[in-house]
């Protein structure tokens, strides 16, 4: 209010503000210098820009009844809730009702029935109700500035606008009431306990961040008995695998693969019945050289953008990410996150730039990816980028590239080459990989194949099935490489053993 009048010294004399201060819950010291502080600014402000018959500032430091609150409310043009933390907070409703006046509100202030009603909000962004009020100018509190700056726009506002916002605000308020609320959160409760006793719960995490998650029956572990006769009875079959996190442990410091993965995936490409690749968000350099025993490997790297259909194959590029302009952007951004997370390191792809903070303090690169996410998000509004965060990861990519596309471009090509699949296998473990789950669930092709699509670790995910971890999914994969005996060989063993 200070402010106000110091900045715009024409508002002197035309502008109270009426302080209810509600008695505090408590006693002690800090109530104490609260209310000395208050008393001494409000004295302050009066002493300077006041006068014999002008009193800027109304401080009313006792219980106040709801009829006076009431008629506060109802004369008042603007109604300022700067708290720097609260809960809900139904002031700013109350206030709306309150300006919308009855007939009888009407005829005590003179007012004739069928004039336009007007209300102002500035709400601090720190309370409850500040996003349902979205006519509302919403501060910072903490911002003398911003928030003076806010009253004198709502004060000076046309009253078209006023209007106009009182009428949005009035109309949210009585069509959102208790009745409303009580409604919408029975419906929510009863959807969230639909089937409840058939559903399979897992807890996740530790200590705070524990937390219960409900999943379909249908969601149950991968049998390697149960893929395995899929597997011997087709023979046009699709195979498709993340690289980190599902044939290579995330957790492993050595990335490259072992002679026993490098066997598997040989073994499964040199099938002739078989398309299968690698599909990464690492760069295809490191791929390339990695898995160069396989010859019939497909590799599709950094999530699509680059794909190879077998090692004398030429890489193809998506034609989505031509302007990697945003790059020049992303990349001093990233830079300063990095020197200020200790742990944290940048990844330069050839269509990419990835934030990794697995090596960082665990609540502290938790905060730092969030406000990376957002400050990029911000940045990167108007250009073909997108911002995604995956495990211990914040990456800005080509928009359109996903692994989704990938799935889509093997299995239309199958496809169109007469040869559609009766087989479909997809293992993959983060949050890129449920795009490739989403294509490959929605692909339509007929007859439909025996489709498995599995993540690892319990978790939610739109797979249907799950493995522990990557030895399971080696576990599995190796069984299905394996040839099965022949029954007379098993007969002879069993014999001579007795």
């Amino acid at each position: 209010m200070e402010q106000l009048l110091r900045q715009h010294p024409g508002l002197q004399g035309k502008i109270v503000l009426v302080q209810i201060v509600n008695p505090a819950r408590g006693s002690g010291k800090d109530v104490q210098e609260a209310k000395k502080e208050t008393y001494l600014t409000a004295t302050r402000i009066n002493h300077l820009y006041g006068s014999p018959n002008y009193q800027p500032v109304v401080l009313i430091d006792r219980p106040v009844p709801r009829y006076e609150k009431s008629a506060f409310y109802a004369v008042a043009e603007c109604c300022i809730v700067n708290a720097v933390r609260d809960g809900m907070n139904l002031v700013p409703y109350n206030y709306i009702v309150c300006r919308q006046r009855t007939r009888l509100m009407d005829d005590a202030l003179g007012i004739r029935t069928d004039s336009p009603r007007t209300s102002m909000l500035v709400v601090s962004e720190f309370i409850g109700c500040s996003p349902s009020l979205s006519g509302a100018i919403r501060v910072n509190p903490w911002d003398i500035d911003a928030v003076s700056e806010a009253l004198n726009t709502a004060i000076t506002m046309p009253e078209s606008e006023k209007r106009l916002r009182h009428d949005k605000h009035y109309r949210y308020v009585t069509t959102h009431d208790v009745v409303y609320w009580t409604r919408s959160f029975a419906q929510e409760l009863d959807r969230a306990c639909q089937d409840h006793f058939s559903k399979l719960c897992w807890g996740f995490g530790f200590g705070l961040s524990f937390r219960v998650s409900s999943l379909s029956p249908s969601f149950r572990r991968l049998s390697t008995d149960h893929i395995l006769s899929a597997y011997k009875r087709t023979n046009r079959r699709a195979i498709f695998l993340d690289y980190d996190g599902t044939v290579v442990p995330e957790t492993s410091i050595i990335k490259t693969p072992s002679p026993e993965i490098i066997s598997i995936l040989k073994t499964l490409s040199d099938d002739p019945n078989n398309t299968v690749f690698i599909v990464s968000g690492r760069g295809r350099t490191s791929l390339a050289d990695w898995l160069v025993p396989c010859q019939n490997l497909g590799i599709a790297a950094e999530h699509g953008y680059f794909i190879r259909w077998s090692r004398d194959s030429k890489w193809e590029t998506s034609p989505l990410g031509v302007d990697l302009e945003w790059k020049k952007v992303v990349e001093p951004i990233m830079s300063l996150y990095t020197e200020t997370t200790d742990g944290s390191s940048i990844e330069t792809k050839e269509s990419a730039l990835v934030w990794h903070h697995q090596d960082a303090d665990p609540d502290f690169r938790s905060c730092q990816a969030m406000e990376l996410l957002d400050h990029l998000g911000s940045v990167l509004a108007n250009e073909p980028a997108v911002v995604k965060r995956g495990r211990h990861i914040v990456e800005v990519k080509p928009q359109g590239v996903s692994k989704g596309l990938v799935a889509e471009k093997v299995l239309s090509r199958m496809v169109n080459g007469g040869n559609a699949p009766d087989f479909v296998l997809c293992v993959g473990d983060d949050k890129s990989d449920e795009d490739m789950f989403q294509s490959i669930l929605t692909f339509v092709s007929k007859p439909a194949p025996e489709t498995f699509v599995c993540t690892v670790g319990r978790k939610p995910s739109k797979a249907k099935y799950y493995l522990d971890d990557t030895a399971d999914v080696l576990k599995m994969l190796q069984g299905l490489t394996t040839e099965p005996r022949p029954l007379a060989e098993i007969q002879v063993s069993f014999e001579s053993t007795a």
